[in-house]
């Protein structure tokens, strides 16, 4: 940057452009938010009522995220970026919140089977050990699999906050750089967990 800076410039405007035209072909997408809640509403009054919280978050940052594009490439008034920008990272930190809560308690309730599998398989005859067996191994990669998801969803939401409210430790390189592995790593874990 400091002995190159017009291929520099180019490089960011390269990448402002990606990510910009990268959300053209999600436009539509906070009405994902309606179909989870159809598909899974959650299993307990208290998981419907966090699953509503988490993705009525993400459904608005989703939404506003397309104002934030718009705003951007000069659609709607460009005054309107940094408003939208703060719109949409709170939704989404808002949503990742109750995300993150919602697995913690999903876990919390997979341990409590597992303890109870645990017992039938010590007490049980061999046909009932083998498919305790196969129960608990169903809990763990269930377990696995969300507390890949609370790694996500936790750098995710330092990421947000950077956004919502520049501070010191949320804006630093290394933790937005540690916050993005981190991200990209649970995902990659959680669509190719073998």
């Amino acid at each position: 940057e400091a002995t190159r800076p017009e291929i520099a410039q180019r490089a960011k405007q390269w990448e402002v452009a990606s990510g910009l035209s990268r959300k053209a072909f999600r436009s539509g997408r906070f009405l994902t938010g309606f179909n989870a809640l159809r598909r899974n509403p959650g299993s307990t009054p208290t998981l419907k009522f966090l699953a509503v919280l988490a993705n009525g978050g993400e459904m608005v940052y989703f939404f506003f995220d397309h104002f934030l594009w718009l705003a951007r490439i000069g659609v709607l008034d460009g005054k309107l970026a940094r408003r939208m920008s703060f719109i949409s990272a709170f939704g989404e930190s808002f949503g990742y919140i109750f995300f993150i809560v919602s697995d913690f308690i999903l876990i919390t309730e997979g341990i409590r089977a597992e303890r109870k599998l645990r017992v039938v398989k010590e007490e049980g005859s061999k046909d009932a050990k083998e498919n305790t067996s196969s129960g608990i191994m169903k809990i763990r990669v269930d377990r696995v699999m969300r507390l890949m998801a609370v790694a996500a969803n936790v750098a995710d939401l330092v990421i947000a906050l950077a956004d919502i409210e520049p501070n010191p430790f949320c804006n630093h390189a290394v933790s937005l750089g540690i916050s993005g592995l981190v991200s990209a790593w649970a995902g990659w874990y959680r669509n190719w967990p073998s």
